[in-house]
Order: structure tokens, then C-alpha cells, then sequence
């Protein structure tokens, strides 16, 4: 097939009437076409996308490029940090005789710059503290975490309702455990008589799958002040997106903690942003590194709550990308609804490397000028095939895509570097402050005590209770986080209404 033909092919395959991400542009046999510019129109990319390849060829440098381009397009952006090497986005890149000879080639300049940077933290890392209450993820999403049967997550439904309607906030997980505590000793007539009959047995294993919980950390991230989704969608004085990176180094080991937060807050954005259906750019876009700790050890309903958020999420403004060695990584169900596709390359060392390649190559839309699957073992650095959407949502061809480098530092910064940025954060003062109201944990555990004094004292006739010392407890429960709680339950109950319809 002649040049021409194959310029015309890209050009018309890629063009776009609207606003465009560029990538990079065609390579075909050795040379590179930058009158084929390759890229993705803004207003598709909350039609998700995947970032594929193996150690070492480029997925985390694309990943800084894509959210650079969203960022000078007003576009922000939050992304998972496992491995620590996202943090040089916050300054500018150095001015290299390479990186200026690859920007020639596509005919473009290189010129470094720095984004705006927010780093964000689920541990003891540094950063502005991400955390959500109990009463927020609610028994549906709670019971999805824990892996609770349809009988066990109808008992956490009743916990969360007698908390409800008695006013006992419940914060973190220490609330909910000494709930069930009370539950099934000291308060577990009263509130058979008024919600059923409590099965012992249930109950102790839901202690148990919080406990386990607890033991990854989830501590850390239960309590208040919660983190409020929309901060995550800033933009700077400037008018460049927010690029909020959340450092999670230290939770490869913990992938319940890591998948529980991952699905907190996507449900999160699903219930507080409104439908907007399709916009000329999204509100924001989310890169989940190393994807398959999400998938690797979710459960079934787990997995189903999750493709059922990615399907919706989309009409609420809002894009999502994994990022993982392996597309196979990624469930089938959810891999369908990927439009934007960015296949670094892939290593044929096994059969079940090759099988794995095979089956990479079949997600791509057959193509003139490339054998896809001979072509992934082939990448160089800086190089990927990539597919998407154009602006009327038709798939792009297949097109071997020399890429853009960063524009921002190619490396981690150091910590006086990452200090600077973290104490300047507005947000950091805003959610770092160590909150403690007195909820369930406390209110219960005083309610206990004074059982325990009452049940050891003489027995007295109506006339001669207390009545003082009973209003000193109930007065103390409405004013500890009474209000809050009673807001809480109203916005939770609207909001399990909208998880119940996406399992």
C-alpha cells in the first residue's frame, strides 16, 4: 500500500472536529508520519481506557503524558501511586539533546514545565489523609467488602438501622464492633424484640471479616474528616486540572484495603456527582495502577459491583483507566468497555506468554498495515499500538504510535522536594486534623457500664429511678454527632437505594 494511502488512512481514522489529546504520531516500517497525529478527542475519554505492557516499556511515562495533556486542558486527574514514581509530575522535566530530538521528529518542541500536584495518602505517608466513616459506605457496600452472604448482610442492615434510629454514629470500625458487642450480650433482647431474632454465629463472623479488615490497615482510612470527592476535581489559578497523585506504596500486600478504597470512592463519585451525560471534556479522569490487585482477590460480587460502576460511571463526567502489565489482568467484562486502548510491548518468554499475546492481539480491530501480534513482542521504548474512539464514538485503526515524552521530571522527587509540595496544600489542613466526636464506640460503651452498675444495685419502684441520670445519657447522645448522624442516615439511605441498583 502506498504512502499516501497510509496517511490518509490514519488522518482520517484519527481526525477529530473538537478538542484532541495527542499521544504521539504513526510509525510504520522504521519511519515516523507526524502529519498522523495519534490521540484520543477529549470529550471520549470518559469512555475509559487501558495501559498495557510489560516492566520497563514506558506505561508509567505514557500514563504521566496523558494526565500533563489533561491538565492543560483544564481536565483533573487522580491516579493510584504504588511503586512511588508518579511524584515527579509536581516539576519540570530537565532539557535533554534526546527528548528534544524525539520531539523533532513529531514536530513539536520540548519544552519542560511542572503541574499542579496534590498528593494524597491512605497510611502514614505523606499527604493530605483520605478517609470515609462507616455510616457512609452503608451495609450494602460494607457487606460487599467483607464478603458477607445474603443472610449476614441482612443482620448488618439491622446494626445499621438500631444505630440509626439511636442516634449512634458510627465513625470507624471500633463503632461497629462494639455495636455488635452490645448486640450480642447486654442489648441483645431489646433489640431482638424490636428488629427479630440476631443469630449469634453471624455475628461473630462479621466481627471477624472487620477484624481481618483492621489487620490491612482499614484503621487508617475509617474515621473523619471525610474526604469530599469534589476536591479531587480542582483546577489551579491558572486554570490547569488538579493532578492528584495518592501514594499507596505500602499497600501491595494489603489488596482488601486496596480494592475497599478503590470502590468506596468510585461509588463514592457515582452517588454525588449528577448525569451529564456526554460532555466536551470530562470532570475527571482515574488511573488505577497495577489493576490486577483489584481484581485478584475480589470476590464474584465484588467484581460485579465493580463493572457495574465503571458502565455508569461514565454518564457522570467521569473516565477511568487501569493501568497493568497484562490486559488479561483485567476482567473480560470490564476489559468490553475499555474504548481507549494503549499496548506497550509484551514479552513472549512462555507458552502461557505467547497464548497471552494471541489474545491480546484479538482485542485489536484487524489492520492493513500491521501483523498485531508479531508487533507487541517488537515495541520499543516509547513506543505502543494504540485504538480508541473518535468523536463519534467509531474505533480508531490500529496505529504503532511513536509517543510524546513527559514533560515534567522522569523520576521520583526528593523529600525535601515532596515536603514543599505537601505543605503547601490547602487541602492538607483541611483534612489533617486528628477529629474524635464521641459515636457508637463511646455512647455504647457507657450505656454497657451503666447496665452493669444498675444490674448490681437493689431494685427500685418506678418512683424512685433515676430519671436524672437517665436524661444526663440521653442528653449526652443527642449532643455528641446527633445532627451529623441524622443527616448521615438520610443521605446513606439515598444512597444504598443507588448501590442496590448497580449490583
Amino acid at each position: 500500500m502506498s504512502e499516501s494511502a497510509l496517511i490518509e488512512h490514519f488522518q482520517k481514522g484519527y481526525s477529530s472536529k473538537g478538542a484532541f489529546l495527542k499521544l504521539g504520531a504513526v510509525k510504520y516500517q522504521g519511519k515516523i508520519y507526524p502529519e498522523c497525529s495519534i490521540g484520543i478527542p477529549l470529550k471520549m475519554l470518559n469512555r475509559h481506557g487501558l495501559i498495557a505492557g510489560a516492566t520497563g516499556t514506558g506505561k508509567t511515562k505514557t500514563l504521566q503524558v496523558i494526565a500533563e495533556g489533561l491538565s492543560l486542558s483544564g481536565i483533573p486527574s487522580a491516579m493510584l501511586d504504588i511503586k512511588g514514581d508518579l511524584s515527579g509530575l509536581g516539576v519540570a522535566g530537565e532539557r535533554k539533546d534526546f527528548l528534544a530530538e524525539r520531539y523533532a521528529l513529531l514536530h513539536e518542541e520540548y519544552v519542560p514545565g511542572a503541574f499542579p500536584t496534590e498528593f494524597l495518602s491512605l497510611s502514614e505517608e505523606k499527604g493530605t489523609r483520605l478517609k470515609a466513616t462507616v455510616t457512609e459506605f452503608g451495609p450494602v457496600l460494607l457487606s460487599k467488602i467483607l464478603e458477607l452472604n445474603d443472610t449476614q448482610q441482612s443482620l448488618l442492615s439491622v446494626l445499621f438501622k438500631y444505630a440509626d434510629d439511636h442516634q449512634l454514629p458510627l465513625i470507624d470500625l471500633k463503632d461497629l464492633i462494639k455495636l455488635i458487642q452490645y448486640c450480642s450480650e447486654q442489648g441483645k433482647a431489646e433489640i431482638e424484640r424490636d428488629y427479630g431474632k440476631l443469630s449469634a454465629q453471624s455475628l461473630g463472623i462479621i466481627q471477624r471479616k472487620i477484624i481481618e479488615l483492621q489487620q490491612q490497615g482499614a484503621d487508617l482510612f475509617f474515621g473523619e474528616l471525610s474526604f469530599e470527592v469534589n476536591d479531587l476535581m480542582r483546577l489551579d489559578a491558572s486554570g490547569k486540572g488538579m493532578i492528584n497523585i495518592i501514594r499507596v506504596t505500602d499497600l501491595q500486600d494489603r489488596p482488601k484495603m486496596f480494592s475497599t478504597f478503590m470502590l468506596q470512592m468510585l461509588a463514592e463519585l457515582y452517588e454525588t456527582l449528577p448525569e451529564v451525560g456526554d460532555l466536551d471534556k470530562p470532570k475527571l479522569v482515574i488511573f488505577i495502577d497495577e489493576a490486577h490487585l483489584i481484581f485478584k482477590e475480589a470476590s464474584k460480587a465484588l467484581l460485579n459491583q465493580i463493572e457495574s460502576v465503571i458502565k455508569l460511571i461514565r454518564s457522570k463526567g467521569v473516565g477511568i483507566f487501569f493501568v497493568t502489565q497484562n490486559p488479561m489482568d483485567v476482567p473480560a467484562s470490564v476489559l468490553g468497555q475499555l474504548g481507549l486502548k494503549v499496548q506497550h510491548a509484551l514479552r513472549a518468554f512462555t507458552a502461557n506468554d505467547r497464548k497471552a499475546i494471541k489474545q491480546t492481539a484479538e482485542n485489536y480491530p484487524l489492520s492493513d498495515f500491521y501483523q498485531v501480534d508479531q508487533l507487541l513482542t517488537e515495541l520499543g521504548i516509547g513506543e505502543a499500538l494504540i485504538t480508541g474512539l473518535n468523536d463519534k464514538g467509531i474505533p480508531t485503526p490500529v496505529a504503532h504510535t511513536f509517543l510524546l515524552s513527559p514533560k515534567s521530571r522522569m523520576d521520583i522527587l526528593s523529600e525535601q522536594e515532596l515536603d514543599t509540595i505537601v505543605n503547601a496544600s490547602i487541602l492538607r489542613h483541611k483534612y489533617n486534623t486528628v477529629v474524635d466526636t464521641d459515636s457508637a464506640y463511646e455512647l455504647l460503651l457507657q450505656k454497657m457500664q451503666q447496665g452493669a452498675v444498675t444490674a448490681n444495685k437493689p431494685s427500685k419502684t418506678a418512683s424512685q429511678k433515676p430519671a436524672k441520670e437517665e436524661k444526663s445519657w440521653i442528653e449526652k447522645a443527642l449532643s455528641s454527632s446527633a445532627g451529623k448522624q441524622a443527616q448521615r442516615s438520610i443521605v446513606r439511605t439515598f444512597f444504598d437505594i443507588l448501590k442496590k441498583s448497580l449490583r
